[in-house]
């Protein structure tokens, strides 16, 4: 369920909101930084797939030495329609794109999704004397712990917490100096107390949201 990353080890570290296959915009994105995948790194919120037109080159990031990512809900709906054989959810969802795909393609897809089914839901990062959470739609407990079990469901799926940011509230989880979601689209990024939402809708014709943490 969880990952760390220690930060002494890049130079600079990204953290990107969803890109649901809009691989040309992250490539866009990070020429824009001067992002050095040599000394650089990269962490994805998760939904690196559906909807944009190149899930399949957005798969391919994964398994990169610097690239990074938590499982977002779009990967979670391509495992469970591989598992059950039964795609309807998935392709109304956004991952057409699947089934119109040779068998060859979708071979290389498969082995993808199957690494996709390793990906963490919670990256620490670690970054000098600071702590950085990464999930895709919420961290459902009140204090961040390393290792802490949580509902894996509501970590990939919840939008509780964000509504109530989105109605006014103030929200802060203990434990760690920020967190970094995705999963909710907004016009442009939120935060409320240490809580980073910055899933900005870049499928949906908005920017991309490529922010350097370190």
């Amino acid at each position: 369920m969880y990952q760390r990353i220690d930060g002494a080890a890049w130079r600079h570290i990204f953290i990107v909101g969803d890109v649901h296959g809009c691989l040309a915009l992250l490539v866009s994105a990070l020429k824009a930084q001067r992002f050095d995948p040599r000394v650089d790194a990269l962490i994805s919120v998760g939904d690196l797939i559906d909807r944009g037109p190149d899930s399949p080159g957005c798969l391919r990031l994964i398994g990169k030495r610097w690239f990074f990512a938590v499982r977002g809900n779009h990967e979670a709906l391509a495992l469970e329609a591989l598992e059950t054989g039964d795609g309807a959810l998935w392709a109304m969802n956004g991952g057409q794109w699947y089934f119109a795909l040779d068998e060859g393609a979708q071979r290389e897809v498969n082995a993808q999704l199957a690494r996709a089914r390793e990906l963490p839901l919670v990256i620490e990062v670690r970054s000098g004397a600071r702590t950085l959470v990464v999930a895709h739609a919420d961290y459902p407990a009140l204090r961040y712990a390393w290792q802490q079990p949580l509902d894996a469901h509501a970590v990939v799926w919840s939008r509780a917490r964000v509504s109530r940011v989105q109605a006014g509230g103030l929200e802060r989880i203990d434990g760690a100096d920020a967190f970094y979601f995705g999963h909710t689209p907004l016009r442009e990024p939120l935060i409320s107390g240490n809580l980073h939402y910055i899933d900005t809708g870049a499928v949906f014709g908005n920017p991309l949201t490529l922010i350097r943490v370190q």
